[in-house]
């Protein structure tokens, strides 16, 4: 019995070695591609990927990662059927057959864990091939059963050296299930409530928090994903405030680890943007040297290309960001009719008689924007069918220019909340204002000119706002609104604009007018222009009051 006893320490002791190898193997994997090293991380990773579910895991999620940056069919397929070997891989290190009794329970856990999460990214990968009914419901399927498996894990009676990883992996799936959840508007919700989901972010916030801040495999998932909501949703998708301290704290451990870490440099825009003297004006630099840092994968390079470009904008320094927004148009594949619709729009913000970089014309740019047009997840983005819109004017053969179109479209990422703690930045942008309604008085009036009045009422309400001259914001908002009638082309305008006054108002303390006017732009339009991005931010701004989402007022009918 003794023999027995001590063969089976054995075979405990080499099994919790080996998890705690494949473990530690996984983490100098991660470090290497936080490091930029991604294909010595992968390569790292490929010899155990059939054997070992963390290193399979972890793998599959490398290339998912890829995938994610180039929308590309065959990254896609990749990423695909890698994670599914993977949960094969997982399926089998759980079997409770191939492992001795008392380290099944642990291992089988590990397995579990793993299991949902490739489930849960398979589940992404689905959503994000095709927007059918059929693949919307094998994804919420995938995703349900990902859930369950999280919410029924028990670690009570677990503790081993791997099982913070195991922690870190619960604390990941259930913390993005629901900070995640918690975002989307009441209508979506209704979607899923057959899946039984509700989110609840502080929960959801805290989980996340728990699994940034300690040592384990998912720290950095859980970091990135808090850094992805303080620094990009909170803010584009938001009231335009975002959580820079929480973000700033999130940094600094990787900050500290390597300044040139590509991960960082692209949450850095936020950070140096919101008034961080000692960043802002450092901004290119950093991610100039995040272009140097590595080779290998050129997406990142385009990241930090599209911050350059709206780095450049928010100085006025158009030629600069039109260089940026051409090689953006060259070299990436993500959306080529929105970085030409914006090299367009550099350029006609230049006056008429200055050359033209290349000898490019705008108005064969713009010409273009409809023919570049592509389907992501079985549709065209939100901002490249506005860029489409916008650019059909110039169809005509004497078409009437925008007035304003690099600034509208910097309204749509919430380019004016960025610069709002920079006055200079925010006093160039008026002036460039200033002189486009000039020019509009000036011209004789046509089909367009009601609704460009109204962009330019509603851009210089914003910058009115960032001055502190709430009143004179106000009457610019108001304006957009009686002309709703009017209106014959932008008619997302007047939506937004009702969402401005009522993040006006709420500066103002005057809540219950803020709730009557978002509910009015919550119920009263659709079909327009972005109007996903604005129902978000009609959510965050009620949540935001503490005001029932769902709740029904007649003074918005």
């Amino acid at each position: 019995m003794s023999n027995g006893r001590e063969t089976n320490a054995a075979e405990n002791s080499s099994s919790e070695m080996t998890l705690k190898e494949c473990l530690d193997d996984c983490m100098e994997a991660l470090d290497l591609f936080l490091n930029n090293h991604f294909n010595e991380s992968l390569e790292k990773l490929r010899p155990r990927v059939n054997e070992s579910m963390y290193h399979a895991l972890i793998y599959a999620t490398v290339l998912e990662m890829q995938a994610m940056m180039t929308f590309q069919q065959d990254d896609i397929t990749n990423a695909g059927n890698t994670m599914k070997r993977a949960q094969e891989v997982c399926q089998r290190s759980g079997c409770r057959d191939c492992c001795p009794l008392i380290l099944s329970y642990k291992v089988q856990l590990h397995a579990e864990v793993c299991y949902a999460e490739c489930q849960l990214q398979r589940a992404a990968l689905t959503f994000l091939q095709d927007e059918n009914m059929v693949s919307f419901i094998k994804g919420g399927i995938k995703v349900r059963n990902s859930y369950l498996i999280y919410k029924n894990q028990s670690l009570k009676h677990i503790c081993t050296p791997s099982h913070v990883h195991l922690e870190g992996g619960i604390a990941f799936g259930i913390g993005a299930f629901n900070l995640t959840l918690s975002l989307f508007p009441p209508r979506i919700l209704k979607v899923l409530e057959f899946a039984g989901f509700s989110g609840d972010k502080e929960y959801g916030l805290s989980l996340l928090n728990d699994g940034a801040t300690g040592m384990n495999l998912r720290s950095m998932l859980c970091a990135l994903l808090l850094l992805c909501y303080y620094t990009f949703l909170t803010f584009i998708l938001g009231t335009g405030e975002g959580e820079v301290v929480e973000a700033e704290r999130l940094l600094k451990p990787f900050l500290l680890v390597n300044i040139k870490c590509t991960t960082c440099l692209v949450t850095v825009r936020v950070l140096l943007l919101y008034g961080l003297i000692s960043l802002r004006f450092q901004a290119v630099k950093f991610f100039e040297d995040g272009c140097k840092a590595q080779q290998t994968w050129k997406q990142f390079h385009h990241m930090c290309y599209w911050e350059l470009m709206w780095c450049f904008t928010y100085k006025r320094a158009w030629k600069m960001a039109y260089f940026y927004a051409d090689l953006l148009s060259k070299e990436s594949r993500w959306s080529k009719a929105m970085y030409v619709y914006m090299k367009a729009a550099y350029l006609s913000m230049l006056p008429k008689d200055e050359a033209r970089p290349f000898g490019e014309d705008e108005v064969e740019l713009f010409r273009q924007v409809p023919t570049l047009k592509q389907k992501i997840a079985g549709k065209s983005p939100p901002t490249e069918k506005f860029a489409i819109r916008k650019a059909r004017r110039y169809k005509a053969a004497l078409p009437v220019r925008l007035p304003v179109p690099v600034l509208e479209m910097m309204y749509m990422w919430n380019g004016f909340s960025m610069i709002n703690k920079t006055p200079e930045l925010t006093e160039g942008m008026m002036q460039t204002l200033v002189e486009a309604e000039r020019s509009l008085l000036e011209a004789p009036v046509n089909e367009y000119t009601v609704d460009d009045r109204c962009v330019i009422h509603m851009l210089k309400g914003l910058c009115l706002k960032n001055q502190g001259l709430l009143q004179a914001a106000e009457e610019c908002f108001n304006k957009v609104c009686s002309s709703e009638k009017k209106i014959r082309f932008d008619h997302y305008l007047v939506p937004n604009c009702l969402v401005e006054l009522s993040l006006l108002y709420i500066d103002q303390g005057r809540r219950d007018e803020a709730i009557k006017i978002l509910h009015k732009a919550k119920h009263n339009y659709k079909d327009y222009s972005m109007e996903s991005r604005t129902q978000f931010r009609v959510h965050a701004a009620l949540a935001k009051l503490k005001a029932d989402p769902g709740e029904d007022d007649d003074t918005h009918l």
